[in-house]
């Protein structure tokens, strides 16, 4: 019986260990932050002095190098809100989907802390941006803490703990390593471009660490009260929901030949771009006379004539809907879904190819014909590319037909036809708009339907992005009798 009770035991003072330590630990950076609060808003001269001379350093080091300026712009808006929130709120939803509500939960609760804290400690201390010599970044907004800083530690960390049970365990320390490394980098570049000072990145990190220890020891003792174990926190929160949360256990290989594929598809794209070439040169410059060269000048012109205030602000919105942030968006809303659903790596590869193919074609071939802009009003003005063939339209096109492509084979619901309506739709709407306001012939039209056919038509052969579905994996979303179940979405977020 003693033996028994000294085993009962053993677990329960592990646990009483680790807690007391990172307890510990949380409060060492609870109390540092509150300490360099009240140096700050009590404008402590020494820190203020060494805060300012850094700032300046900063500055007259990066000034001068714009390519660095640029890195590090890119770099710091990995820890903006816009990308923290997608990342935060594209993984709470594929947690739903996985059915694992409670760590999407304490991915909620942690990020919406993350984001209340920033903006009232700011208001409540008040400190001013710094002012440098030559500034080459601005934000709004006082300054004490670093909201870059605070919310790339919470965000990252608290996906850290939620998603290294995904991990094998050979690739763990690295992914702490990775995300240490983002998260103070993240930081170096807001010193770096001169909005904020030193003690305001330390006070992010500090709150940051703070704020996540407090979330994850909360889940920890949740854990305790229901009778699971608490593992440390190099395992992650939930390390018995692994396989769950892999983005894809049950795929062994993305493609059974990468070599050959990879071979096959600059084969293809050499000859895609012949193609595009071939068809853009006679449409530019030898088919003067024919039906086609009546068509490039005679619509632009018949748009050109009916303009009105309603319908040039109609096609800017839809002009929008075709260009590079647009189609990036879905792009990066649709891929990490269909990770959740349909747990494959290849129809996101599939996606992403035919992105990448469609961008480098269009600037290949756009640099290759060089043809000039219709001879009407060009409403966006110069362009720094030319007229074939349209990029927002073979963009549009490529990225929706992926889309059904890929939706039309996995789900026998209804909705799917939704995304063949649009694939035709949201391409003629961008096609109409992009020719209204003058940016392109039909033709170029006709060269991005081309393009797209050619394209996604060898990454269909290739890829063969529903190969699992054809070879007996049923879809993940399956039409069901309303009467007696739910919707599949609706399921997946009951509690376990």
């Amino acid at each position: 019986m003693t033996a028994v009770r000294s085993v009962l035991r053993r677990p329960v003072g592990h646990f009483a260990e680790r807690s007391v330590a990172g307890l510990a630990l949380v409060t060492g950076a609870g109390v540092a932050f509150g300490l360099l609060l009240m140096l700050v808003r009590f404008r402590w001269s020494p820190l203020y002095s060494a805060d300012r001379a850094v700032a300046e350093w900063f500055n007259d080091l990066v000034t001068p190098h714009g390519p660095v300026v640029t890195v590090l712009q890119a770099v710091t808006d990995l820890g903006g809100r816009p990308v923290l929130i997608w990342l935060v709120t594209i993984a709470v939803v594929g947690l739903l989907i996985r059915r694992q509500p409670r760590l999407a939960v304490y991915l909620i609760v942690t990020g919406v802390g993350g984001l209340i804290l920033d903006p009232s400690l700011k208001t409540l201390v008040g400190r001013l941006r710094p002012i440098v010599d030559v500034p080459v970044a601005s934000a709004p907004g006082n300054s004490f803490p670093s909201g870059h800083a605070l919310g790339s530690f919470v965000a990252y960390g608290a996906l850290l703990l939620v998603f290294l049970p995904a991990l094998a365990p050979r690739w763990r320390r690295p992914a702490i390593a990775v995300v240490a490394a983002l998260v103070a980098l993240i930081g170096l570049t807001r010193i770096a471009l001169g909005v904020h000072f030193v003690s305001d990145v330390l006070a992010g990190w500090l709150l940051g660490a703070a704020w996540l220890g407090v979330t994850a020891y909360a889940f920890r003792l949740w854990r305790r009260e229901r009778g699971r174990p608490a593992p440390p926190l190099a395992e992650g929160l939930e390390p018995e929901v692994g396989h769950d949360i892999a983005p894809a256990p049950a795929e062994e290989h993305v493609l059974e030949h990468p070599r050959s594929a990879v071979a096959e598809l600059l084969v293809g794209w050499v000859l895609v771009f012949g193609a595009l070439y071939g068809f853009g040169m006679y449409v530019s410059y030898h088919a003067g006379g024919s039906f086609l060269a009546t068509l490039d000048a005679e619509v632009p012109r018949w748009f050109a004539q009916r303009h009105t205030p309603a319908l040039t602000e109609l096609s800017w919105w839809w002009s929008k809907f075709g260009d590079t942030h647009a189609v990036l968006l879905v792009s990066l809303v649709f891929c990490p879904l269909v990770l959740a659903v349909w747990r494959r790596w290849r129809p996101v590869l599939f996606v992403a190819l035919a992105m990448f193919g469609e961008l480098s074609l269009f600037l290949a071939s756009a640099h290759a014909v060089d043809r000039p802009r219709p001879p009407v009003e060009n409403l966006d003005g110069p362009m720094p590319t030319s007229s074939f063939p349209s990029g927002h339209i073979a963009a549009t096109i490529c990225l929706y037909a992926a889309i059904a492509v890929l939706v039309m084979a996995r789900t026998d619901r209804w909705w799917r036809w939704l995304t063949v309506a649009l694939a035709v739709v949201m391409p003629l709407g961008v096609a109409t708009s992009r020719i209204y306001r003058g940016m392109h012939h039909p033709t170029d039209f006709m060269g991005a339907i081309l393009l797209s056919a050619l394209w996604i038509g060898l990454l269909y052969w290739v890829i063969r992005p529903n190969a699992d579905v054809h070879e007996g994996n049923r879809p993940s979303i399956e039409a069901e009798d309303v009467h007696t179940l739910d919707d599949e979405l609706v399921r997946a977020v009951r509690t376990e």
